[in-house]
């Protein structure tokens, strides 16, 4: 084949957070670089439901749930939920530590409740209106259910929310062997992370998909803006950090594009000669 293979992150780097819809100029970028022969492929935290919306869009495949579920056009590569003795102890260990949690499954995703009744319950503190909103409006978006309609189905990632690092010490120690936390920056606010099976990661997945299309990992380009990103980051032949990122994950990047809320994607697909 010609052309590279182009692996994209969703949340801050293609669209706004939890936001299913990106810019018009960034997919015509898209649109033209594989009219030019290269493949683009989503490579998210998100599972494989809250991708759904995105998936009209007509990408050559996509890394869902940080790597745990991967396909290349209408094959399957990879599939990796935890085990129910997995899935049972991770959430059991989160809800005795206070943690908000959502369970990330193939076809839906859970969360708890209480964390919108603790934000109602403390609307006068500075910001908790906003915050409020923002998980209202991210649970609609991304087509998340409420924990109680929970049915016990394979979980492959877990996001999780916190007041406080106290809160993740057990966690860590009872869960680490088997799973990363990966801490990424605030949103609004709100400490939050992801629990990642040590199974897998978005560079193993990146591998994966070249092994099946027979190409160089030096013919592939990376976008990404967080902690989850940075396996991808050092595995592709050209990392590209978005300008919204943390410092932190900026210096692990080749280059440096404008924001996502200045369509970075599609200026740095100008940049790298993509279209």
């Amino acid at each position: 084949m010609t052309g590279r293979l182009i692996f994209v992150d969703v949340d801050g780097t293609l669209t706004l957070p939890g936001s299913n819809t990106p810019s018009e100029a960034v997919l015509r970028a898209i649109q033209r670089a594989q009219e030019r022969g290269n493949r683009v492929f989503l490579c998210t935290g998100r599972c494989r439901a809250m991708l759904l919306p995105l998936l009209k869009y007509r990408f050559d495949g996509y890394i869902a749930s940080a790597g745990g579920y991967v396909v290349c056009g209408n094959e399957v590569l990879y599939d990796c939920p935890m085990t129910p003795e997995q899935g049972a102890l991770t959430m059991s260990v989160l809800k005795s530590s206070g943690i908000w949690r959502t369970a990330e499954c193939l076809n839906t995703s859970y969360t708890d409740e209480n964390l919108k009744i603790y934000l109602t319950g403390h609307i006068d503190e500075p910001g908790n209106v906003e915050r409020l909103k923002w998980r209202t409006d991210t649970e609609r978006s991304l087509r998340i259910r409420p924990m109680r309609e929970y049915q016990g189905e394979p979980i492959y990632k877990i996001a999780f929310m916190y007041r406080n690092e106290e809160q993740l010490r057990e966690p860590e120690r009872l869960l680490g062997q088997d799973f990363q936390f990966v801490i990424q920056s605030p949103w609004l606010g709100i400490r939050n992370g992801e629990l990642i099976n040590r199974k897998f990661d978005k560079g193993q997945a990146v591998r994966r998909i070249c092994r099946c299309l027979n190409v160089d990992l030096a013919d592939t380009i990376g976008f990404g803006d967080s902690g989850n990103d940075l396996e991808m980051l050092r595995t592709v032949g050209t990392s590209v950090c978005m300008g919204n990122a943390a410092e932190s994950v900026q210096h692990e990047a080749d280059q440096i594009c404008p924001p996502v809320e200045e369509d970075g994607i599609a200026q740095e697909f100008q940049t790298l000669g993509l279209i």
